[in-house]
């Protein structure tokens, strides 16, 4: 019997002219002899020959929108769901003709997912400025994949919510691509709560943890000391985590940025929440730049992706790395498992 835990990944095909086609190549040569990471690519299949043939790879085998075959293919080929050809294609130079179909892989992996014909959707690096050229009106992969599932249930709090996994921690961000200047007005006991409690279900639910512990990062250095680097933490970040603590959601006050992320005190908590996109993700680079996975919590699927960019300056020479793109897949079919679990 096929269930969604022995469903394959539908990985989309991100931007053509960056590094994706190369490093989706890679790891399925990686990954090919363990059927627990079966994928399957949503894209141009001409894209792919060209790919695997310049990496002395098989050819890709082309699939229909039935994704049943894929475990038997996937040892020997790689599975392409063929969403549709692309022209001009110039490797390392982006070009917003391609937006289109860029979007297309996003939708049709988004759509199989749903329908629970994927287990869960790894998305390759996109140039969001390529896009917005285009007409694109999302500020990223995030809160595009959040409308392609609106109206879907999930089994805890609604997100989407980014998370970065890598290095032995976990740190999701209370606000994302947004100017420094523009942050403050962000950080509201809403916000703060939403963001908590979608987070707490989330390592509940995906990651299987049981009352996990969540450590709030402050906003402003030492978390404001008492009132004398700013208020935020006093008037908003600590009545807000009291709250949810009253909810049965274990949540720290905020704390000190500077001494959050070290060995020992990584051992305290869960998960973090961060203010703003480098306080959480600097860390998570430092301790795993190669390897880090970029989660989005609170769809009603499991999205992971690597967690960097299209690297136009590197593509086509062969020397990408596929590291985190494996970890996504990995971290896919994990998360998947646990979640496929907890619902039953």
């Amino acid at each position: 019997m096929t269930t969604i835990t022995t469903r394959p990944i539908a990985l989309t095909m991100g931007d053509p002219a960056g590094i994706g086609p190369e490093i989706t190549a890679k790891a399925w040569s990686e990954l090919r002899s363990n059927s627990d990471y079966s994928f399957f690519v949503t894209g141009d299949i001409s894209l792919y020959e060209t790919v695997l043939s310049k990496a002395s790879l098989p050819a890709p085998h082309e699939i229909t929108n039935s994704t049943d075959e894929v475990h038997s293919i996937f040892p020997n080929r790689l599975p392409v769901l063929n969403t549709g050809s692309l022209k001009d294609i110039e490797i390392g130079c982006p070009n917003s003709k391609h937006a289109a179909a860029i979007i297309k892989s996003i939708e049709t992996a988004v759509s199989l997912s749903l329908k629970g014909d994927a287990a869960a959707v790894v998305t390759c690096p996109i140039a969001k400025d390529n896009l917005y050229k285009a007409g694109f009106e999302f500020p990223g992969h995030t809160e595009f994949l959040g409308k392609l599932c609106e109206g879907h249930p999930v089994p805890y709090n609604k997100g989407p919510v980014m998370l970065l996994d890598g290095g032995g921690l976990r740190c999701a961000l209370l606000t994302i691509h947004k100017p420094l200047s523009d942050i403050i007005a962000d950080i509201t006991p809403i916000s703060i709560s939403q963001i908590a409690r979608t987070l707490y279900g989330a390592l509940e639910v995906d990651y299987g943890l049981t009352a996990p512990h969540i450590a709030m990062a402050g906003l402003n250095p030492h978390a404001g000391e008492n009132g004398a680097l700013g208020m935020e933490e006093i008037e908003i970040q600590n009545p807000t985590a009291e709250a949810l603590r009253s909810e049965g959601i274990d949540i720290s006050d905020a704390r000190p940025a500077d001494t959050l992320f070290h060995a020992e005190a990584r051992a305290n908590y869960d998960a973090v929440l961060a203010m703003y996109h480098d306080q959480g993700l600097i860390p998570v680079k430092t301790l795993d730049f190669h390897g880090g996975v970029n989660i989005t919590l609170g769809l009603p699927i499991i999205r992971t992706s690597p967690d960097h960019g299209t690297a136009f300056d590197i593509a086509g020479q062969g020397i990408a790395r596929a590291d985190s793109l494996i970890a996504a897949i990995k971290k896919a079919r994990f998360l998947a498992h646990n979640r496929a679990q907890y619902v039953g």
